[in-house]
């Protein structure tokens, strides 16, 4: 398994790729932003692990950049910005989880593998419901023919949704499909990520159900 580690602290770059092939990944280390894209686009990466005040460009713009060009890559942001705006946008601009420094290579192992363990390898037939195509497997959603686009939280939310249709999901039942298990969730994230669906997709695709949790509405405004 091939995970790329994108950090300028040469200190904590050291240690945590040790920690890593320790626990049997390899790892390739750049320190600079303007490195990133170039280095996945040799491709074989697995993961990549972003901090955000980086040289070159920040890791922010970076994480932009990759989503824009339809990198479905899954990405962890490690980040000594703790503010819940910072939190919330890395997440929103398409990060797969946010882990704040300092923290232990533990955790951050144990995020990984929950991350890669909760891949989907969905079927390949098209979900259909009111105006939406849904394609699982190539993630992609059109809405009354138009492509919409979502970051992998966002179709992750939508297809908890879709494939239990007629149920309502809670939120820990949502987020256990976002974060995986046992991960402790710190923001309004969810919510955040709900917003921008009923934004993108009809403000009645989905339903809130007071005290509860969600649930899949008509999707016709």
């Amino acid at each position: 398994m091939r995970l790329l580690l994108v950090e300028d602290d040469a200190l904590l770059a050291d240690g945590l790729q040790r920690a890593l092939r320790a626990e049997g990944y390899t790892v390739d280390h750049i320190d600079r932003g303007d490195l990133v894209m170039p280095a996945l686009e040799q491709g074989g990466f697995e993961l990549v692990l972003l901090d955000l005040g980086l040289p070159g460009l920040d890791g922010m713009a970076v994480l932009k950049r990759l989503r824009q060009q339809d990198k479905q890559i899954p990405v962890i942001i490690i980040s000594a910005r703790d503010a819940l705006d910072d939190r919330i946008e890395g997440l929103d601009c398409g990060a797969d989880d946010y882990l704040v420094k300092p923290f232990s290579a533990v955790e951050l192992i144990a995020r990984i593998r929950a991350r890669l363990r909760r891949r989907e390898t969905p079927g390949s037939e098209t979900l259909q419901i009111a105006d939406l195509e849904i394609d699982p497997e190539r993630f992609t959603v059109t809405r009354g023919g138009q492509p919409v686009s979502l970051s992998r939280r966002e179709m992750s939310v939508l297809l908890q949704l879709v494939r239990h249709r007629g149920r309502v999901l809670t939120r820990d039942q949502l987020e256990q499909g976002l974060y995986g298990w046992n991960e402790d969730v710190e923001s309004n994230a969810l919510e955040v990520h709900i917003h921008h669906l009923r934004k993108k997709l009809g403000s009645t695709l989905i339903r809130t159900v007071r005290g509860v949790g969600y649930s899949l509405g008509g999707g016709q405004e």
